[in-house]
């Protein structure tokens, strides 16, 4: 199948890692994935078995409790997550982005007191950017942190936050300086457990990922210590959203195209079983054109984003390639999808069949990390 395909920046040491979490998410998270998807969420032991796997804060420094590892660690997590149809689990939005805005920002008591708890699962990390009123436009926030004395006051809401209902620790986009726009920007560290005026709206019904917990967040005179500024100081919020934007939109396209492999190996294995008129599907040329064109198509987006991983590894990956990394493979995403969900016919429409909830749970990609309309204005401003 797609999978003996191994990207050039795989090494021996990687192999054997991903081949490690391919067995522990076969073993410990797959075979739920049915009941989280019912109950709207992953039970919350799943991370700290995660954590005890080392599949959390996988490129984060041991020194903080991660493993040490870099992006082509939270590739492998995100694609075999994919592969083996796990659905629900936030580690994305937990280790790659999080916990990276910790590390990269964090001053060294934020680090010493918050990466390790995240590394071992017990403490879930959201990050909280969307409005009722702002999404991709995240300067027109209107969430503020006043400092009052030694301590800020958080006053706003949000929406659409992934995680919100399990998040111990939310990374809140907020503005310090109301009146300096993106410099009046800053990144609040909060911590939820009794926590006086936070409070978690109800877990939003969803088109699909329904076993993702995606929240409200409601923020009401919230006091918070002075030290919960992430980094030590106001109006850097902008600025270090901007800075890890490339990464977090890497990952989306890597997201897609463990899905496509998914898809065409299921759609492959049941064309070969199912037979109408006493020929399997597969044997008509229709389907097996379908299906060479779905495999181009993941090629082509496998070629693509293994070259801009090799750029962000090098350093070198700009905003606007990992742009239009993120808004053509998603879009490639949903295209394989629906071709191969087509070729389940009547089946493909029940959810009982995976290619189903595959099809619905791709149309976010093309939203979430920006819209694939925000993303085209940023590659055309390039050209």
């Amino acid at each position: 199948m797609l999978d003996t395909y191994s990207p050039a920046w795989m090494t021996e040491d990687l192999e054997i890692f991903k081949d490690a979490v391919n067995k522990f998410y076969t073993r410990e998270f797959a075979p739920h994935s049915d009941r989280w998807t019912k109950q709207g969420h992953v039970d919350r032991d799943a991370w700290n078995k995660a954590g005890e796997a080392g599949l959390l804060c996988a490129s984060i420094p041991e020194e903080y409790g991660g493993g040490g590892g870099d992006y082509r660690h939270e590739a492998i997590l995100v694609e075999e997550m994919e592969r083996t149809g796990v659905v629900g689990f936030g580690n994305t939005v937990h280790s790659l982005i999080c916990a990276h805005y910790i590390n990269a920002y964090g001053t060294e008591e934020q680090k010493q007191h918050i990466l390790p708890k995240m590394a071992s699962g017990d403490m879930v990390c959201a990050i909280a950017m969307t409005e009722p009123g702002t999404g991709s436009d995240l300067q027109a926030v209107k969430t503020t942190a006043i400092k009052q004395g030694n301590q800020y006051v958080v006053n706003g809401s949000k929406t659409f936050i992934s995680n919100g209902q399990q998040a111990d620790l939310v990374i809140v986009v907020a503005k310090t300086d109301p009146s300096q726009g993106a410099k009046g920007m800053s990144l609040m560290l909060v911590e939820t457990q009794d926590t006086e005026g936070f409070s978690r709206g109800r877990n939003l019904d969803k088109m699909g990922q329904h076993a993702a917990d995606t929240s409200e967040l409601f923020f009401d005179d919230v006091k918070i210590p002075a030290t919960s500024v992430l980094g030590g100081e106001e109006g850097q919020g902008f600025y270090q959203l901007m800075q890890q934007l490339p990464a977090e939109r890497l990952i989306i396209a890597a997201q897609g195209l463990g899905a496509m492999e998914r898809a065409i190996d299921l759609t492959v294995d049941y064309t070969r079983q199912r037979k109408t008129f006493g020929n399997a599907i597969f044997d008509y040329q229709n389907t097996q054109f379908k299906l060479a064109e779905c495999k181009t198509t993941w090629m082509a987006a496998r070629a693509l984003v293994d070259q801009l991983t090799v750029q962000l590894l090098e350093g070198k990956l700009d905003a606007n390639s990992a742009a239009a990394a993120k808004f053509w493979v998603t879009e490639r995403q949903c295209e394989v999808i629906d071709d191969c969900l087509q070729l389940f016919g009547g089946y493909g429409y029940m959810d009982e069949y995976p290619i189903s909830r595959m099809y619905t749970d791709a149309r976010v990609q093309r939203i979430y990390g920006g819209s694939n309309e925000i993303m085209r204005m940023l590659v055309a401003r390039s050209l």
